[in-house]
């Protein structure tokens, strides 16, 4: 007697159109922030007087701001720290409740009493504070950030951590000898991406979205900066001028990359989600 046997179609892995189109959108704004220099037509902070304001031209693709510089260029120059920062946010956090996991003891306490004590205050009142004491800045706005995120992503992170070191293989590698940093390095972490991977990319564009709004108040990057959220500062009173775009292009970018990696973010954590069960 033949056996049929029917393989089922696993229509999870169908990736969806908005996942792919939010993934090329990302991939394309990594490789410009990368090629920034080279493919920029100006100097971020190149000012030409003569051409303030100036709409979408040959010279000027996206336009120009109130000193004449080019949008385009320094769109492309501010990608790199509105991508970069809340990278270095949200790993700070991630690595502070693994390190207090795998450490035990003292250090445990330490951070986990630290978290309980910052779900006290309001992450954005905290984060003035920090700036308040230690001046304004990217530098600053990253590291007052970051400490503001750490009660949610260390307690996250910290009880995964904890839930797989009681595992037997821990046990194995101990009794071979292999020492703790080598087996937190080499099979902890890796075993824990799969699903903070995934919850750090859903968080990576309320972290974005967040630094923007720090260097929209002021508390941010600096002039000359090119950063997003201070570009769109700096484009306000041209909105009462007419000129649209030197708000709308940086709004712009900001809004589709918090967009994309959220479509994105959402999609992997299912996705590595599912791999885990």
């Amino acid at each position: 007697m033949t056996t049929l046997t029917l393989t089922p179609v696993r229509t999870s892995d169908r990736r969806p159109l908005g996942v792919t189109v939010a993934a090329a959108l990302l991939a394309l704004v990594v490789l410009t922030a990368l090629l920034a220099p080279w493919i920029a037509p100006y100097a971020p902070d190149a000012i030409d007087l003569s051409a303030s304001l100036a709409g979408t031209s040959g010279d000027h693709l996206l336009g120009t701001d109130s000193s004449g510089q080019d949008l385009l260029s320094r769109v492309l120059h501010g990608a790199r720290g509105s991508l970069v920062a809340p990278v270095l946010l949200l790993a700070v956090a991630a690595l502070l409740g693994v390190l207090a996991a795998w450490r035990g003891g003292w250090t445990d306490a330490l951070v986990s009493r630290l978290t309980d004590v910052m779900y006290a205050f309001p992450g954005l009142l905290f984060t003035v504070l920090i700036i308040a004491v230690f001046g304004t800045g990217t530098t600053t706005s990253v590291l007052a950030l970051g400490l503001a995120y750490t009660p949610t992503v260390a307690k996250y992170t910290r009880s995964l951590a904890l839930a797989e070191a009681r595992k037997p293989y821990v046990d194995a590698y101990r009794v071979q000898g292999m020492g703790g940093a080598r087996i937190c390095a080499r099979h902890l972490v890796p075993n824990l991406a799969r699903a903070v991977v995934g919850y750090l990319v859903v968080l990576f564009g309320e972290a974005l979205m967040s630094l923007a709004t720090l260097s929209y108040l002021g508390f941010g990057a600096q002039p000359p900066s090119s950063d997003w959220g201070l570009m769109v500062q700096e484009g306000q009173a041209a909105v009462v001028q007419g000129a649209l775009l030197p708000a709308l292009v940086p709004g712009t970018a900001i809004a589709l990359v918090v967009v994309s990696f959220n479509v994105v973010g959402v999609w992997a954590a299912d996705r590595l989600g599912r791999q885990a069960l």
